[in-house]
This record gives structure tokens, C-alpha cells and sequence, in this order.
């Protein structure tokens, strides 16, 4: 609270009045970071691309709230299950589920997995050294991403 309360540029005790314990301004800051990064997916209208340019759009919205994702993983704070559910996971599991259906993604991995595995793998790489430019880790998310994702040729039956 005292790092907080300097990063601010405010006194502890003001920190307090907002937010009585760490529990309470970690649930906050959960609270905003599903709520930024759901508003800055929309904004990226992944709908409206082929997959891959989604994968893409998808890893540099979710990478713009990447620090916040990185303190609540490693605090082990918990989303409010109905707003991530609503705000991140959904529009990125109809994203998978149409990259699956236009045979651009995998379609013998669950599209649950996949875009679990898409959120888990932004979330792991912010905190990670050494750090790329924003598009450099982009390009790199996306076509590791991708290139684990890609729907396979499958052989001819005999």
C-alpha cells in the first residue's frame, strides 16, 4: 500500500480511505483491467477481420492491460467470473470458434483450450525480459500463436 500510496503521490492514509485493505485495491484493479481490456477488444472489432489479423488485434488490446493482468496473476486474485466471462472470453472464444469453422484454426483442440491458452500465453509473456518493442511482441505472439493453432493438413483416408 505504501508503494501504491507513492506511485500516487499521495499519503497512505488516503489510499486507505479508498480501499480499507490490499484485498479490496487488488479486486479494484481487477475490476478495471477486465473492464479495459473487454472495452479495448471491442474496439478492436475482431469480427470484422480473418482470424489471424483477430489473434493479432486480440494479443495487442489484451498487451495494453498486460501489467495489470501480471500483478492479479501473480496476487492470484480472482475476476469476477461473469465479466470475464462477458468481456474477454467470450468474444475471443466466437473469434477461435469462427477460425475454426473457416478451417483457419485447429479444429481438434476445443476452442475453450485455445483461447484460454491465447489469454494465459499474453498474460505470461508481459513481465517477461528481454522485452521487444509493442510490435515486435505482437508479431511474435501472434505467429507463435498461430503457428501452434494453425489448422493442420489432414492425409487423404485410404
Amino acid at each position: 500500500m505504501a508503494d501504491v500510496a507513492a506511485a500516487a503521490g499521495v499519503a497512505r492514509a488516503t489510499v486507505y480511505r479508498y480501499f480499507p485493505t490490499r484485498e479490496a485495491l487488488l479486486q479494484r484493479l481487477a475490476t478495471v483491467a477486465v473492464r479495459d481490456a473487454g472495452g479495448r477488444l471491442a474496439e478492436a472489432q475482431l469480427d470484422t477481420v480473418r482470424a489471424e489479423e483477430g489473434v493479432s488485434r486480440a494479443a495487442r488490446a489484451l498487451l495494453e492491460v498486460g501489467d495489470y493482468f501480471t500483478v492479479l496473476a501473480r496476487e492470484r486474485v480472482r475476476f469476477d467470473a461473469e465479466e470475464y466471462e462477458r468481456s474477454l472470453l467470450a468474444p475471443l472464444r466466437r473469434l477461435i470458434e469462427r477460425g475454426q469453422s473457416e478451417r483457419e484454426f485447429r479444429d481438434d483442440v476445443p476452442a475453450e483450450w485455445l483461447t484460454t491458452a491465447l489469454v494465459e500465453f499474453v498474460v505470461s509473456v508481459v513481465p517477461s525480459t528481454p522485452a521487444f518493442g509493442r510490435d515486435d511482441t505482437v508479431a511474435a505472439l501472434t505467429t507463435f500463436f498461430m503457428d501452434g493453432a494453425r489448422a493442420r493438413i489432414r492425409p487423404a483416408a485410404r
